[in-house]
């Protein structure tokens, strides 16, 4: 595995020189090539004399973006960085993630997606289309890293919270695989970002000139099984071994394909799997201040789609290592969705709210479900924002000394509540965690730091593992590993001013730990292919990419 931006001297024959380097975003060092680099790669007269540093040019960087206004323009900066220097781009992202990732993810992607067809600038990825159907393996031999390990997809259905955005949705891909070489040192020739366009039924983006996808009304049913069974057999066959993500599939399409899938190749879901670890990572700190055992408490999502069901799996598999039978461990967790309370003897239920469809009364509205079962903790992930109200949070608190208030829609506009309301209607007592990134708290004299239940913590370690150990499957387990691990690495400290995470800046250290723990499941369940390093730890911080420029010459 490469590990830096580089191949060391002495260069391929392959290797590009003269405008053809300058070009190449993997390997451009833009004003720091120096005068001998110049000279042996044809860049004399091709670049201002004066040689910068990697410093100097990330120093310009961050006095442009911060020049800017709004975050899509930050985020259209930083886009165009990636296009030419890639180094220079995870350089910036890494030393400044607390500033960087919310431009180059959660939220401001969701606007870079309903926007993507009007900021377009550079092709970034693969958009493999309805139209490519028989041809799709010769299509993916075009894309020109051969190394890739790691593939993020989606058909752009469910984009966040935003709905159907169509080919629009590919700067979801891009954005998951920025964060795995900025989070996890995942190398950026092993990511590749692909675009399944199956067409949309988002009429405003069918009628918009400037939409960049097929338009033609979405596919369904047989017919998008036939294209995914097509892609999924085409990429084995052009990157044997690739781990497949799947992301931003619609609830009817994301579950089956997890299911159809999970055993014939090395493939998760994120939206079910890697943000159940993150949230129960959360829910394990926030245990520690109350005191209690997982096996105690009582769990509601507001939300019963991917995100609610593969949390409440997760959690019903901690309850079960704490003590519960899987039957007592599911009892303890319910869900709302937009009918109410998910109980028995409802007849609409989709197959996978049924296994958390318990006996019980029905309830109206999600105030009305917190009186009726007196959760410890509320988690959102339904994308419908502001519905932890006053009386919520009210109610929450009045029924636990410490209650657990996890906002976890994004991006922003699609929180439950925001920080500052959860603190002020608990009188400071919540604990506290969100999607979206929200600013300190001062509240009856105390300074509240609340911190993202992002997958960002999650998704890249367990990638760089699975990648690292070249394993032929991802498993639950391994986001049970991933969550235990993150909560480790969440301190006292943390605790103290209501952070139920680690820092950001801390994620590329908490990634490797996050990486050794899955390999070791991968290793114990047979699903590893290397011989086993000595130090497992040590191995997967050599694997990590360093966005430092090292010499051509």
């Amino acid at each position: 595995m490469p590990t830096n931006n580089v191949l060391p001297p002495p260069l391929p024959d392959w290797f590009p020189r003269g405008a053809a380097l300058l070009r190449d975003p993997t390997l451009n060092k833009g004003t720091a090539f120096t005068p001998a680099e110049r000279e042996a790669l044809g860049l004399r007269g091709l670049l201002p004399p004066q040689v910068g540093t990697q410093d100097l040019q990330a120093n310009r960087v961050l006095e442009n973006i911060r020049r800017l206004q709004t975050p899509l323009s930050k985020y259209i900066l930083l886009e165009a960085l990636q296009d030419r220097n890639e180094a220079l781009f995870f350089r910036v992202i890494t030393d400044n993630p607390d500033e960087m990732m919310p431009i180059i993810y959660t939220p401001t992607v969701g606007l870079a997606c309903q926007q993507f067809g009007h900021i377009y600038r550079r092709p970034r990825g693969m958009y493999i289309t309805a139209n490519d159907r028989g041809q799709i393996a010769h299509v993916m031999r075009n894309w020109p890293y051969r190394q890739a390990r790691m593939i993020v997809v989606t058909d752009g259905e469910r984009i966040l919270g935003l709905g159907d955005l169509g080919a629009n949705g590919m700067g979801i891909p891009i954005g998951k695989l920025s964060l795995y070489t900025a989070c996890a040192g995942l190398h950026p020739r092993y990511c590749l970002p692909v675009m399944l366009d199956v067409g949309t039924n988002n009429q405003a983006l069918l009628e918009d000139p400037l939409y960049i996808g097929i338009r033609q009304q979405r596919l369904s049913g047989a017919a998008l099984d036939e294209i995914v069974e097509e892609f999924v057999t085409a990429a084995q066959q052009v990157f044997p071994g690739i781990v497949v993500q799947f992301e931003d599939f619609a609830n009817h399409n994301a579950f089956r394909l997890l299911r159809k899938y999970r055993d014939r190749v090395c493939c998760f879901n994120d939206d079910i799997q890697g943000t159940a670890s993150v949230t129960v990572a959360g829910i394990f700190s926030a245990l520690r201040v109350t005191k209690k055992r997982m096996a105690e408490q009582t769990f509601l999502c507001l939300g019963a789609g991917e995100a609610a069901t593969g949390i409440c799996d997760l959690l019903s598999a901690a309850m079960v290592a704490d003590g519960l039978t899987p039957d007592e461990a599911r009892a303890r967790c319910w869900m709302v969705d937009s009918k109410g309370l998910v109980v028995a003897n409802r007849t609409d239920l989709a197959e996978h709210k049924k296994a958390y469809a318990h006996p019980h009364e029905p309830a109206a509205d999600f105030l009305g479900a917190v009186r009726a079962l007196k959760p410890t903790a509320i988690i959102g992930v339904g994308a419908t924002p502001g519905l932890f109200t006053r009386e919520v949070i009210e109610e929450m608190t009045r029924l636990n000394e410490r209650p657990i208030v996890f906002a976890l829609s994004n991006p922003t506009s699609k929180s439950e509540c925001t920080a500052a309301q959860a603190y002020e209607w608990s009188g400071g007592k919540a604990l506290f965690a969100s999607g979206s990134p929200f600013l300190p708290v001062d509240f009856a004299g105390k300074h509240f730091v609340p911190r993202q239940g992002n997958n960002s913590y999650i998704f890249p370690g367990v990638g760089l593992g699975v990648v690292s150990v070249r394993s032929t499957r991802v498993t639950d387990e391994m986001f049970m590993a991933a969550a235990r691990t993150l909560a480790e690495h969440t301190s006292d400290a943390d605790l103290a001013q209501g952070s139920l995470y680690p820092p950001l800046n801390g994620v590329r250290a908490v990634s490797a730990h996050i990486a050794a723990a899955v390999a070791e499941i991968a290793y114990r369940d047979g699903y590893a292919t290397l011989e086993r390093p000595d130090d497992l730890l040590e191995f997967m911080r050599a694997q990590m990419y360093d966005p430092r420029y090292t010499s051509y010459v």
